[in-house]
């Protein structure tokens, strides 16, 4: 998904991302970080504070509301974290570890990760014997089928549409509001749902992690409403919701811990504040003064606050710093002079200094360099180097390239970048001069940002943006983000380079109707740095999300396939006594 999406803080965050760090350029710290070292923690990959002990409050400090907690309309990264580790299951998750075994999927309502036949386009899940909701009744297959119906409708908007993309006779279908209902689930006994595909998918199971495929009983759906005071099928209930400002959750007493292999409910409560402002949750979580020391954050650590957590040891041995797994870009109109030719597209990939971008997007705690598109989650644990281009860029290849192309004197272009990102725009701006490539920078404000670089018709030349995978899957980034036969001329997301090549999107189709994940995986990662010689885009950093855990917790780590958010299955407190409940 577009990196807007990816976390609702993004747009409140991308102006202070553009602040960055004084003393990050250059040097040991830029060094280790294209190294693969992350200079902010030596936590990355690990579980910080031990194994948590049962019990007390879990405080979580959030500038914000929830954008969707109902989950047929739940798709941002940290709210479906939340949801379906605390609130409500899915028929598979993923593991509760942290690194690449992240990305490794695990049953969850269901026995098994699903049976396949018919090649890939027809999958059946046994559902575990003794699920239950909140009030003791029993969990059916009926109530996936009623949620995955639901996230259809027009009254439910915002949620995963993999079950529209890829159900068979799913066109035109707008929910089971008038007792309308798909005939591509079905529901054979109460422990058994099937679905019918329109076209081989082998990575279905990656697609029942999210909480379209969560269960919702008829009977307690409220429509709209229902965002307010989702039914628990998971560890913990609502035990009351004042928008904007509490969510208070208690256990839920009818989970049964045998049937779940992930979600260890350390807490006996978990209270979200809500409300407060960013740079008063960074000060109190560095403090971590009495309840705060049982805190964690909803979002990122503020750039401005990192100086005050790398520079003092004990403070900085709390900070996480996971990947977001989302790669930030230079997306070149490639249906446009000059950057119709791919010599001038890669003279922008070699000339782009991607260390001073680093630099411009908050420092080496904040952001990695970027050496392929796909994050390093779906190269198994770090991206490749294909190019092997300097990360400062190299002028000279540039210029090479340039001449080779026709244009020895350089050319003039201009790119559009977010208000919050005019630093990224004029370290690629000072980067792309050094080749001769003259940059005039356009500003807009993040609210319009993507409906301005979604106009396909008006738009400049170049772009800064991003795309997040939504599982850990090529099928989510790469067709996404390449396949020109989606290109809109309005509202044009993901392919913001226009990029419409026969070759690619034929190996695309090739691999989407692999029926063997694994063979699936692999070509997805040879397509990659396919397209990576063609340029379509210049690769720059890869985000991560800082975050600062109080004094008393334990358990706790950025998983990978939640956006380097902490995984609420695990996390907990190390004296539960400390933390006033």
């Amino acid at each position: 998904m577009d990196k807007h999406a990816c976390t609702s803080l993004a747009a409140a965050l991308v102006a202070a991302l553009a602040l960055g760090l004084s003393g990050c350029s250059g040097g040991p710290e830029a060094n280790a970080t294209r190294n693969g070292k992350n200079p902010a923690t030596t936590t990355n990959g690990q579980v910080v504070g031990g194994t948590p002990k049962k019990g007390g409050t879990l405080t979580v400090l959030s500038n914000q509301d929830f954008t969707h907690l109902d989950p047929a309309r739940n798709w941002v990264m940290g709210d479906m974290d939340f949801g379906t580790r605390l609130l409500y299951r899915t028929l598979v998750t993923y593991k509760a570890q942290p690194g690449a075994k992240g990305g490794e999927l695990v049953p969850d309502l269901a026995e098994d990760l699903g049976v396949s036949s018919n090649g890939a386009k027809t999958w059946t899940f046994r559902l575990k014997k003794g699920l239950k909701y909140e009030d003791g009744s029993p969990i059916s297959a009926q109530d996936i089928k009623y949620n995955v119906e639901r996230s259809f409708s027009p009254d439910l908007p915002g949620g995963p549409d993999y079950a529209a993309r890829y159900l068979a006779d799913a066109e035109g279908y707008q929910g089971p509001a008038r007792g309308k209902h798909l005939d591509s689930i079905k529901t054979p006994d109460e422990q058994t749902i099937v679905f019918e595909l329109r076209k081989p998918f082998a990575e279905f199971p990656y697609a029942t992690v999210l909480p379209t495929f969560a269960p919702v009983p008829k009977a307690k759906d409220k429509g709209p409403q229902y965002d307010n005071r989702p039914f628990s099928s998971g560890p913990y209930k609502i035990e009351s919701y004042d928008r904007d400002k509490q969510l208070l959750l208690v256990r839920n007493t009818h989970w049964d811990p045998g049937t779940d292999t992930v979600r260890k409910a350390y807490p006996d409560k978990v209270v979200v504040v809500m409300g407060l402002k960013g740079n008063q949750i960074d000060d109190r979580l560095i403090a971590g003064r009495g309840q705060d020391a049982s805190a964690v954050p909803w979002g990122k650590l503020r750039p401005e606050s990192t100086p005050k957590v790398l520079t003092k040891g004990d403070v900085r041995k709390r900070l996480l710093a996971e990947s977001t797994n989302c790669t930030e870009m230079v997306q070149l109109h490639t249906g446009r002079a000059p950057f119709d030719n791919v010599k001038v597209r890669q003279a922008v990939q070699y000339a782009l200094d991607r260390e001073s971008i680093l630099t411009a997007s908050g420092g080496p705690a904040l952001n990695d360099v970027a050496t392929a598109y796909m994050p390093g989650s779906l190269f198994g644990g770090s991206q490749p180097d294909t190019l092997r281009i300097p990360a400062t860029g190299d002028a000279v290849k540039a210029k090479q390239l340039l001449k080779e192309a026709g244009k020895p004197d350089g050319f003039s272009t201009s790119i559009t970048v977010s208000n919050g990102d005019k630093g990224v725009g004029e370290a690629i701006q000072q980067s792309l001069g050094r080749a001769g490539i003259k940059v005039t920078i356009e500003t807009v404000d993040p609210s319009a940002f993507y409906d301005t670089i979604g106009d396909t018709k008006n738009r400049t030349d170049l772009v800064y943006t991003g795309w997040c995978p939504d599982y850990p899957s090529g099928s989510t980034f790469l067709p996404f983000v390449f396949d020109g036969r989606y290109i809109k001329e309005k509202g044009n997301s993901g392919n913001h380079s226009l990029f419409r090549d026969e070759a690619s999107m034929k190996r695309m189709d090739e691999i989407a109707a692999m029926a063997d994940a694994e063979q699936a995986g692999k070509a997805w990662r040879e397509l990659d740095g396919q397209i990576l010689a063609k340029a379509p885009a210049a690769p720059a950093v890869i985000e991560r999300m800082p975050l600062l855990l109080g004094t008393n917790v334990a358990g706790a780590f950025g998983h990978t396939s939640f956006g380097g958010q902490i995984d609420y299955a695990t996390v907990g407190l190390k004296d539960p006594s400390r933390s006033g409940n």
